[in-house]
């Protein structure tokens, strides 16, 4: 399943009604942006197994730094391929056997 929140703040929401393993993050969002998201996420032991990859324009290596630092697992500059996509989460160790050609 697939879910889709326009800012942190409702998919801080999302997060306490569903069970999402895996979260693509955005930094500019309205709201709470995505590095503020994933560290009130990181604060929470109940998500301590939700991947997060941060999925942005921001390409400096300071943003770099910053999200990851937040805790972000991986990180990925726009714009980007299903092959970028597959490659991170092979990486972290998530299953891409049943991903769509």
């Amino acid at each position: 399943m697939v879910e889709e929140a326009a800012n942190g703040l409702e998919a801080l929401e999302t997060i306490q009604k569903e069970k999402v393993d895996l979260a693509l993050v955005d930094w500019n969002m309205p709201d709470m942006d995505g590095r503020e998201f994933i560290r009130e996420v990181r604060q929470d032991k109940t998500y301590k197994d939700m991947r997060m990859i941060m999925v942005t324009t921001e390409t400096a290596i300071t943003k770099v730094e910053e999200a990851l630092e937040a805790g972000a697992d991986e990180y990925i500059m726009k714009p980007f391929t299903k092959e970028i996509i597959l490659e991170k989460l092979a990486l972290l160790g998530m299953d891409t056997s049943n991903a769509s050609k």
